[in-house]
């Protein structure tokens, strides 16, 4: 049986680059549909489904039952790293995607069971202009990557560039830092090179996950 995978995402966010097949404004949840797609294709089980329930009115204990349920079968949970993921009037509390990856690196036990910490991936859609620069700037220069984690929910921004030894594996150029090999628990990657090598980079984070000791991880909203 393959991965079993959670895909965590803005539903309603049309700051995302239209698709050609879309009748209408294109959001992220078109691009889930892409990527169930993808999933289907590979030995994959593609799980949940969010409804755009308002958080507002929902006890923890409700929040914990709806998302442990989802996520309590899948081994890697993807989230989609969108423009307007984040709404800055609301607190993260009280937005779904946190709660998701915070479920998604917790270790649960139910229905007999035990789940282990899922390995996560960002992957990361273009904007309306099919520009990805609100989040990754490249420096051909330095042949570098620049993300712009600050935009993020804090538990992801956590979560990147925490590996425990990261300032071992260091270079500069032009007076910057750059982190060398996976300096990341949640690596990211453009969604135009993730639908090409869809087993690579769902690989890459699972092997991430497979070291997770040599990270310090962030499992709380």
């Amino acid at each position: 049986m393959g991965k079993a995978i959670f895909v965590s995402y803005k539903y309603s966010d049309a700051n995302v680059f239209q698709l050609p097949d879309v009748i209408g404004t294109t959001t992220a949840r078109h691009y889930v549909d892409k990527l169930a797609g993808l999933l289907e294709q590979g030995d994959y089980l593609y799980k949940g489904e969010d409804d755009g329930e308002s958080m507002e009115t929902l006890q923890d204990s409700t929040i914990a039952s709806k998302l442990g349920d989802k996520i309590f079968r899948s081994s890697v949970t993807i989230v989609l790293i969108s423009k307007g993921m984040k709404t800055d009037a609301l607190a993260d509390k009280d937005q779904w995607i946190p709660w998701e990856i915070s479920y998604s690196l917790k270790e649960q036990s139910r229905e007999g069971g035990n789940s282990k910490t899922n390995a996560v991936l960002a992957v990361v859609l273009p904007d309306e202009l099919a520009s990805y620069s609100y989040y990754i700037t490249e420096n051909p220069l330095c042949n570098s990557i620049t993300y712009h984690t600050n935009t993020l929910f804090q538990i992801l921004r956590l979560n990147m560039f925490n590996h425990k030894k990261k300032e071992d594996n260091i270079r500069h150029c032009n007076g910057q830092k750059i982190y060398e090999g996976s300096p990341s628990f949640i690596p990211s990657v453009k969604w135009e090179n993730f639908k090409n090598s869809i087993d690579y980079y769902i690989g890459l984070a699972v092997t991430t996950r497979q070291n997770i000791n040599e990270y310090d991880l962030v499992k709380t909203v």
